[in-house]
């Protein structure tokens, strides 16, 4: 999480379609999601929801079982 400076106010982002604006900017320079999220948090306060909602969710990826053969019964 941003080691963030209370003191050094930031300009707060809450409107949906200017945080959209502003992920989409960013996202045109940033290489993942999370590199959208510590750009946006570092020169914004933003409503954390509403930019949860504009960035893909991160699915997991699959854990596929291994196939096991039948034993046999003799």
């Amino acid at each position: 999480m941003l080691n963030a400076d209370l003191l050094k106010p930031r300009p707060s982002l809450t409107h949906p379609g200017l945080i959209a604006r502003a992920v989409e900017a960013l996202g045109q320079s940033a290489g993942s999601s999370a590199e959208i999220w510590r750009r946006l948090t570092e020169s914004y306060a933003v409503d954390l929801d509403a930019v949860a909602t504009l960035l893909p969710c991160a699915e997991p990826e699959p854990l596929w079982l291994t196939t096991r053969e039948p034993s046999r019964r003799r």
